[in-house]
C-alpha cells in the first residue's frame, strides 16, 4: 500500500510539472463561481456553499462521449459500479457504500427504483443534463431517507435565450471489437431535442433512442456476456418566468428492454429467452415565488409511476415458434408509484442570519405476484435550518428534521450542523456533523425474488438504519491571474452506521440470502483533488483511500477468518484536455485507477464450514481518449476510444461462494476497448 501511495505523490508532481509548462496559447480555464442548488437556500456559487459539492458540468460530458450516465461518473474518486449481467443492471457505490445509501435527485425529485440497486442513475437522457452536483455525506436534514453516502443531483437543461433552437445528435460506437452499422451489433444513439423560448414563456420536448446490442455470445448471437438493452426516453418541459414568479412543469418517459437469450439445448434444439422491460412516467411541478428580498417560498410536487416486467419464454428451434414458461418467478409484473410534496420558505432575518423551515411528504406504494401485502409507506417530515454568519469569517449551518414514519418509530429528531471558515481569500475550512437515519425500502421488507441464478426474500422484521458522520475539507483557490488557475481540496470523512441493511444467508446452511441488519459498520477515508487551468489547458488529479470496517449480526454463527480492522481500497484519477486553436479541436485524455478492493463476506472455508471471509476484487485501469472539433456554425464532430486498456473482467477470489447470483468466477467490469464517433447538430433562429 505504502508503494501505491508514493508512486500516487509522485505522479502528482510529475503530472503538475508537466502542466506548468504547458504551451501558452488562448484562455480557456473553467469558472471556479460556478453556481449550485443543491441542499442550498438559493442558487450560489461553489466558494460560498457551506457543503463540499463536486460539479460536472454539460462541457466535461460533452467531451466524454458518455452515452450514459454511469460514464460520465466512472473516471471520479469514490465511485464505483457494480454490474449484475444477469439482469443486465448496474449498481453505484460511493466512498465505500452501497446504492442503497444513495441519494438519486432529477432536478431535486428523488428517483424511484425496484430493487436495491440504483438502476434509475442509467435511465436518464444524458443529453438533457446540464450538469451533476454531487455532495457526500449525510444530507438527511435537507432529503430524508437514502441520504447517507450522500445526494447524486441530475440538473436539466433549462431555457436560456429568447428564439428557437433545434439540436440533433447521431453517435455510433463499437462494443469491443464487435460493431455493425447503425444496427444488430454496437452502440448506437439518436437524440433530438426542440427548445423554444419567447420573453417569459419556454418550451422544450426531447426524444434520445440508445441501442446497445450486447457483447459477447456464441455463434448465432445468444448467451451474451452482456445483455442487449434498449431504451427509449423523452421528456417535455413548460416553464413560466416573470417578475416574482418562476415555475416550470416537466415530463420524463422510458422504455427499456432488456434481452437475455439462453445458449441452445442441442439436445432438444431449445432455448430459454428472457425480457426484462421497465416503463417510468415522473412528472414534477416546481415552483417559487419571491414576496420581498427577504422572503421566498419554493415548492415541489411530484408523481411517477413505475413498471417492471419479466417474461420468459421457450424458443423451439425446429418449429420456430415460443411458449411462456411457467417456473417460478418468470413472468412477473412488479408495480411502484411514488408520490413527493415538498416546501420550503426562506426568510432572511438579517444580513447575518437566514432561516429555512419546511414541510417534505414522501408516499411509497408497491404490488405484484413477488411483493407481499402490496405495502405502501409514507413518511411525514418537518425541517429546519439556519444559516449565521459570524463575522466575516464563518458560517454556521445547524438544522433538525423530524419524522413520522407509517411503518417505523423514526428517531425524534435528526441534527446536523455544517461549518465553513474562511482562513484567506484563497483558503477556507468546512467542517460538518450528521445524523443519518434510513427507514427499510418496500423492497428490503416484501421483495421475493427466486430464480436459476438468484435467491433473495425480503425481511419484514428489519429496523431502521442511523448513522454518525463527520466529514471536512481544506479548500486552497489561487486567484485567478493571467488566465492561471489553480485548486487543491484535501478532505476526510468518518462514518459510523448502526442497523445497517445488507445482503446475508439466511442460515449458515442455507443458499437463501435474505436483508439484515448489520449491527455495526464503519467508514473511514480521504481524498485529494487538484485542478489546473492555464489558458487553453486543463487538467486534474485526485487520489482518494478509503477504509470499510463491518461486523455482522449473527457473526457468532461463522468461523472468523478475518481480522478485526479496516479493509482499505484506492483511488487515483486523472485527467488533461487541450484546444488547439487553429484546427478548432479539444483534445481529451481520462483516466483511472481503482486499486484492489477487499470486502468481508459470508461463505464456506477450505473445510466446508460457514465462515467469514475477506474476498479481494482486483486492481484494475480505465483510460478514454476523445476529441471534439467545430465542423462549421451548424455542425461539430466527436470521435475517440474508450476503454484503452481493453479491461473486460477482474477476478474476485470468493465470487464463486459469497455472490448472490450462482453465476461467474469474475466481476464485470465492461466490454473491452471501444470506438466512437459521433456527429452533433445546432440551429438557433432569433
Amino acid at each position: 500500500m505504502k508503494k501505491i501511495i508514493q508512486s500516487a505523490l509522485l505522479f502528482a508532481i510529475v503530472f503538475n510539472v508537466a502542466t506548468a509548462f504547458a504551451q501558452q496559447d488562448s484562455l480557456f480555464h473553467k469558472n471556479l463561481e460556478e453556481l449550485v442548488v443543491t441542499g442550498q437556500y438559493k442558487p450560489q456559487t461553489l466558494k460560498k456553499s457551506v457543503y463540499q459539492v463536486r460539479v460536472i458540468n454539460n462541457e466535461r460530458i460533452v467531451q466524454s462521449g458518455a452515452s450514459n450516465v454511469q460514464q460520465v461518473l466512472n473516471n471520479q474518486v469514490g465511485f464505483r459500479f457494480a454490474a449484475d449481467n444477469t439482469l443486465g443492471t448496474t449498481d453505484v457505490q460511493l466512498m465505500g457504500m452501497s446504492g442503497r445509501n444513495v441519494k438519486i435527485l432529477l432536478d431535486g425529485v428523488p428517483m424511484v427504483d425496484r430493487g436495491d440497486t440504483r438502476e434509475s442513475l442509467n435511465q436518464i437522457d444524458v443529453n438533457s443534463i446540464e450538469r451533476i452536483e454531487i455532495v457526500e455525506g449525510p444530507m438527511s436534514v435537507s432529503y430524508g431517507s437514502d441520504a447517507l453516502a450522500g445526494v447524486i443531483n441530475i440538473i436539466t437543461k433549462k431555457n436560456k435565450n429568447n428564439g428557437l433552437t433545434l439540436t440533433a445528435k447521431i453517435q455510433e460506437e463499437t462494443a469491443g471489437s464487435e460493431y455493425h452499422a447503425f444496427n444488430y451489433k454496437g452502440v448506437h444513439q439518436q437524440n433530438i431535442t426542440v427548445d423554444y423560448k419567447k420573453n417569459n414563456w419556454g418550451f422544450t420536448a426531447g426524444g434520445s433512442h440508445n441501442d446497445m446490442n450486447g457483447f459477447g455470445g456464441d455463434t448465432y448471437g445468444r448467451d451474451k456476456s452482456w445483455l442487449p438493452k434498449e431504451q427509449w426516453l423523452g421528456n417535455a418541459r413548460i416553464s413560466y418566468d416573470k417578475g416574482p414568479l418562476n415555475i416550470y412543469f416537466r415530463t420524463d418517459l422510458l422504455h427499456e428492454d432488456i434481452l437475455s437469450k439462453g445458449a441452445i439445448n442441442y439436445g432438444n434444439y431449445k432455448a430459454i429467452d428472457k425480457q426484462y422491460s421497465t416503463d417510468r412516467f415522473t412528472n414534477q411541478l416546481q415552483g417559487a415565488y419571491t414576496f420581498s428580498k427577504k422572503l421566498q417560498l419554493a415548492a415541489t410536487v411530484a408523481y411517477t409511476d413505475y413498471k417492471r416486467s419479466t417474461r420468459t419464454t421457450r424458443h423451439d428451434f425446429e418449429k420456430n415458434t415460443d411458449e411462456l414458461t411457467a417456473g417460478e418467478g418468470e413472468q412477473d409484473i412488479s408495480k411502484f408509484n411514488s408520490f413527493v410534496f415538498r416546501t420550503t420558505v426562506q426568510y432572511q432575518l438579517s444580513n447575518k442570519v437566514s432561516l429555512q423551515p419546511g414541510i417534505d411528504i414522501n408516499r411509497e406504494a408497491a404490488n405484484g405476484p413477488r411483493i407481499a401485502n402490496n405495502p405502501v409507506i409514507t413518511d411525514y417530515a418537518a425541517f429546519v435550518s439556519a444559516e449565521v454568519k459570524l463575522g466575516s469569517k464563518l458560517n454556521i449551518r445547524p438544522g433538525l428534521r423530524f419524522i413520522k414514519n407509517s411503518v417505523y418509530n423514526a428517531p425524534p429528531a435528526i441534527p446536523s450542523i455544517n461549518t465553513k471558515f474562511i482562513i484567506s481569500k484563497k483558503l477556507d475550512l468546512r467542517m460538518a456533523y450528521a445524523y443519518g437515519f434510513r427507514s427499510p425500502a418496500l423492497r428490503e421488507l416484501y421483495f421475493y425474488f427466486v430464480d436459476a441464478n438468484h435467491n433473495v426474500v425480503g425481511n419484514p422484521n428489519l429496523k431502521a438504519e442511523n448513522s454518525n458522520s463527520f466529514n471536512a475539507s481544506l479548500n486552497w483557490n489561487a486567484q485567478p491571474k493571467n488566465t492561471r488557475t489553480y485548486s487543491i481540496s484535501l478532505s476526510g470523512f468518518y462514518n459510523a452506521f448502526n442497523n445497517q441493511i445488507d445482503f446475508a444467508l439466511s442460515s449458515p446452511t442455507s443458499n437463501q440470502y435474505t436483508y439484515y441488519n448489520v449491527n455495526k459498520a464503519k467508514t473511514v477515508g480521504g481524498t485529494i483533488e487538484n485542478k489546473y487551468a492555464y489558458k487553453n489547458l486543463e487538467s486534474s488529479l485526485g487520489f482518494s483511500y478509503v477504509g470499510i470496517f463491518r461486523k455482522l449480526y449473527d457473526e457468532k454463527d461463522y468461523t472468523n477468518e478475518t481480522t478485526k480492522d479496516f479493509l482499505w481500497s484506492p483511488e487515483v484519477n486523472a485527467s488533461i484536455s487541450y484546444h488547439v486553436n487553429i484546427i478548432k479541436t479539444r483534445f481529451n485524455l481520462f483516466y483511472k485507477y481503482s486499486g484492489k478492493k477487499p470486502q468481508l463476506v459470508t461463505g464456506k472455508n477450505a473445510a466446508n464450514q460457514p465462515a467469514l471471509l475477506i474476498a479481494e476484487t482486483e486492481s484494475y485501469h480505465l483510460a478514454d481518449f476523445t476529441g471534439t472539433t467545430k465542423i462549421n456554425r451548424y455542425l461539430s464532430f466527436s470521435a475517440g476510444v474508450k476503454n484503452i486498456f481493453n479491461v473486460t473482467n477482474v477476478s474476485n477470489n470468493a465470487a464463486a461462494s459469497t455472490s448472490v447470483h450462482n453465476a461467474g468466477y469474475n466481476v464485470a467490469i465492461g466490454y473491452g476497448r471501444s470506438y466512437f464517433a459521433g456527429l452533433n447538430f445546432q440551429w438557433n433562429k432569433k
